[in-house]
């Protein structure tokens, strides 16, 4: 895979910003139900992924652009069968701290979405799909869940401002607050 991002990055040529999220389905398991070489895929997918776009993507980023990559809430508010997706949250906001100081001045952020209307969710059955953001958004201070337009707004913000680094963007409705 490395070869084949290099090359790709060296057919785009320079760029302003680089944006990582990946977004396989998620699959909540309890630790003991934990299959370990899932758990290596969805690391490699979420935190590895990242680190390669950042190792490879990081010499073609013009003056005065950025590198944002993606987080979540469950970190900071991890539910039963979470593990996975909090320790993958924790370790991308280090690894964005990490960046913005390696790699200053070339400013690194990480958005922190909470629930989003996704095909994120899609391994779950349409009715608890649907139940599970009725719910959810229900008990927001909002009283949605989130939509990809309202995260997609936050990556924009953080590539326009130009003064922050090694911060992280939590964008969730008020999941961590209620």
């Amino acid at each position: 895979m490395n070869q084949q991002l290099i090359d790709y990055l060296g057919h785009l040529g320079r760029f302003d910003h680089l944006v990582y999220t990946a977004g396989e389905n998620i699959s909540l398991s309890m630790i003991g139900d934990t299959d370990l070489g899932d758990a290596r895929k969805y690391f490699n997918i979420r935190y590895w992924g990242a680190v390669a776009a950042v190792k490879y993507g990081r010499n073609f980023i013009n003056a005065g652009g950025s590198i944002c990559l993606t987080s979540g809430t469950a970190s900071p508010r991890p539910g039963s069968g979470w593990s996975l997706g909090a320790s993958i949250c924790g370790a991308m906001e280090g690894f964005t701290r990490a960046m913005a100081v390696e790699l200053a001045p070339i400013r690194v952020n990480a958005v922190a979405p909470g629930v989003v209307r996704t095909n994120l969710w899609n391994s779950l059955p349409e009715g608890d799909r649907q139940n599970l953001y009725t719910n959810l958004g229900n008990s927001l201070l909002v009283r949605r869940v989130g939509e990809a337009e309202d995260i997609a707004l936050s990556f924009v913000y953080l590539m326009k401002q130009a003064f922050g680094t090694g911060q992280v963007l939590v964008v969730d409705g008020g999941t961590v607050l209620v």
